[in-house]
């Protein structure tokens, strides 16, 4: 009891609280080497990020928006489009990768040879195909990780709502009605996806 009448509750015997330790930040390189079978993984400013495979919608709008992309970029010339959540590094020290449903890289920028590793830098469209799973502010975050990157142009096509919003390297955003087209603008010239048709 304290002078002024309170009564303190104390522990009858010493708790022990092990010491927490800062969790170890991982490399662009470890990433790669690491095996974790039927996950998708990314690296967030060096903390692993572990995800369940998505589901069939999502795969099937996939496959699609890459089939037509990359029928589009192959036919123009314009360069090279992946797919499969290829690795990008973003940024380095602490290092974060990132792996879109689908990217395009211009012609100008296409790495000289394909790397075995993460391509290092922010591809100029980069499209992501939401699931139920993927929470809002996870979402703007990587959007973030991307315009800061060097992405020019980025859709993020939500099945269950039927639209798409586009984010620019201008700041400027745009939401795309299931009645409306994607345009690959400057970015994919030439370039118009029907949203309905993916849907």
């Amino acid at each position: 009891m304290t002078p002024s009448g309170d009564v303190l509750a104390m522990p009858a015997e010493p708790v022990y609280v092990p010491p927490m330790t800062p969790q170890a930040l991982l490399s662009a390189e470890e990433l790669l080497h690491l095996n974790l079978p039927n996950k998708r993984t990314e690296l967030v400013r060096g903390v692993l990020v572990v995800r369940e495979p998505p589901g069939g919608r999502h795969g099937r709008i996939t496959a699609e928006v890459a089939r037509l992309i990359a029928n589009h970029v192959v036919d123009q010339g314009l360069g090279t489009v992946y797919a499969g959540d290829t690795g990008f590094t973003l940024a380095r020290g602490p290092d974060t990768v990132r792996g879109p449903d689908v990217a395009f890289v211009s012609k100008a920028r296409v790495p000289p040879h394909d790397p075995v590793g993460y391509i290092e830098l922010g591809p100029d469209l980069v499209v992501e195909v939401l699931s139920p799973r993927n929470r809002p502010g996870e979402i703007l975050a990587k959007v973030a990780d991307w315009l800061r990157a060097g992405t020019r142009l980025i859709w993020l096509i939500d099945p269950i709502r039927r639209v798409a919003k586009v984010y620019r390297a201008d700041g400027s955003e745009s939401l795309v009605a299931e009645d409306q087209t994607l345009e690959g603008e400057d970015v994919l010239p030439g370039f118009a996806l029907d949203l309905k048709t993916i849907l």
